[in-house]
């Protein structure tokens, strides 16, 4: 009985076991097969999702500027009208096989801006011609020496004139303004002079090309100047407002976030960094902007250059912002109570720095000069003085002040202050700079309605961060005036 039951027992456990072994095997056989289908599902659906973030990151930069997507239009219009030369047979004999040239000249010169473009297109054009007129003669006068002097002359006038070309790439005046002419004239003349030896016709084919990149050149200009342009001289203007605004905010983002007086101030104190990493961009577009045609209030000798010497005015301000934010984020803060003595007049510091600057910007931007400026200017100065005294009589009132503060506890909010006062005198060469500007561009005078609107507006922004300093005073700092002591 045991023996049958022992029997019994493992045939039904072999019997539970089989289905599952067979079932066991059978997924073993499955396995395989399923995990391929789930491996290709999940590429399709990796690939999907990768196509849709693409798409939406594309979709986002058109959205973001459409002049973006005009511009690969415009790139498309001026490719179209061009092929013209080469797939319609009169044109195509009249400027013989080299029309090619002419779609490669679209390619290669047609820029963003109207400035690039221009740019690009003076120098191939110049480069183009004197690189092909004195290939010709320097293959006339090889062609007249004797067929064993010609290669000598043709390659050692290849290599005198490609190694003075190249080394004056290195001239910064040549580097920033006649690079890519002398680029194109290197490869001109090597092909033309080359071309020289073996080919009959050379005065035939240099013109043909000639001819067929001048024609290049027409085109993109036109449809870059007459189809929505984009002037580098006003994409350098509104870089230079943007940051002026941002570095108005900087400052007084700072001084509201070191006194905690304003939520959301830190977001606002992070705008210095445009300002410090916008040099490239002004010095590319500074220099392109030179290229371009009078346009708007931009007329044909527009100071560009000053755009320069002001943003370098803007940087050094903002290098002493940058310093200011390190110090708001220091672990080593002075006491509450001790920045509550300077807190009234910081901030009334902050808020005239912050509207000398977008008094400034607002001038820069309407290319008019107006005399709040200049009582911008005396307001931030008459801050400064106020400071300075308050921070003369700091000593003596922690001295009478019950608590345990002590000037070594001061000492943070001391430097604090004395870099306001270091970028107020920052910002004044900010303003010469703008002067500058005001003068070398002939800014218009604003109209007094104008300059009453505008110092209202003024006044509606810098009071409400006074509202307790307008009338008198708070108690505990009535003892620091300066005024009331004198």
């Amino acid at each position: 009985m045991e023996a049958a039951a022992r029997d019994a027992q493992s045939g039904l456990e072999w019997r539970g076991a089989g289905p599952g072994g067979a079932a066991g095997a059978g997924g073993g056989e499955a396995g395989p097969a399923g995990r391929a289908w789930a491996w290709l599902v999940a590429c399709v659906l990796m690939l999907g999702a990768t196509v849709s973030g693409f798409a939406k990151k594309v979709w986002k930069i058109g959205a973001d500027d459409p002049r973006r997507v005009v511009h690969g239009l415009k790139v498309g219009v001026a490719l179209t009208l061009v092929s013209v030369f080469y797939y319609t047979r009169p044109l195509y004999d009249g400027v013989g096989g080299a029309s090619m040239w002419a779609i490669m000249t679209v390619v290669v010169i047609f820029e963003y801006t109207v400035g690039g473009s221009v740019y690009k297109g003076f120098n191939r054009a110049v480069a183009t011609a004197s690189a092909g007129v004195l290939a010709l003669g320097v293959n006339w006068v090889a062609s007249k020496s004797g067929d064993k002097l010609e290669p000598v002359i043709t390659t050692g006038s290849l290599f005198l004139l490609a190694a003075a070309a190249t080394f004056s790439r290195f001239i910064p005046t040549v580097k920033a303004r006649f690079d890519y002419g002398v680029t194109i004239f290197i490869l001109t003349y090597s092909l033309v002079a080359v071309s020289g030896y073996r080919v009959d016709e050379l005065v035939e084919l240099a013109q043909q090309r000639l001819v067929t990149i001048a024609i290049g050149i027409f085109i993109c200009l036109a449809v870059c100047v007459l189809i929505w342009p984009v002037w580098a001289g006003q994409e350098l203007h509104q870089l230079t407002v943007r940051n002026m605004e941002k570095l108005a905010a900087a400052v007084e983002g700072c001084v509201e976030e070191y006194f905690g007086e304003e939520e959301g101030a830190q977001a606002k104190s992070e705008g210095y960094k445009c300002v410090l990493n916008s040099k490239a961009s002004e010095d590319s577009q500074a220099n392109l902007a030179r290229w371009e045609p009078a346009h708007g209030k931009f007329g044909f000798r527009h100071p560009y250059a000053q755009y320069t010497k002001l943003g370098a005015a803007m940087r050094h301000c903002a290098y002493c912002v940058e310093t200011l934010k390190s110090c708001v984020g220091a672990e080593l803060q002075a006491p509450e109570s001790v920045k509550r003595l300077l807190a009234d007049v910081c901030t009334r510091l902050g808020a005239q720095c912050g509207r000398v600057l977008r008094e400034a910007s607002s001038s820069v931007a309407t290319m008019t000069t107006s005399p709040a400026l200049d009582f911008a200017v005396a307001d931030m100065n008459t801050a400064v003085h106020e400071l300075q005294g308050d921070m003369r009589e700091l000593p003596f009132t922690l001295a009478g002040e019950p608590g345990e503060a002590s000037l070594i506890d001061a000492m943070p909010l001391f430097t604090v202050a004395s870099l306001l006062t270091e970028i107020s005198t920052r910002i004044e060469s900010v303003v010469d700079a703008v002067d500058t500007m005001a003068s070398l561009a002939s800014f218009k005078q604003a109209d007094d309605d104008d300059d009453k609107k505008g110092d209202a507006e003024l006044k509606t922004k810098v009071h409400p961060l006074n509202e307790t300093d307008s009338d008198e005073p708070p108690e505990e700092n009535k003892t620091t005036k300066p005024s009331e002591q004198v």
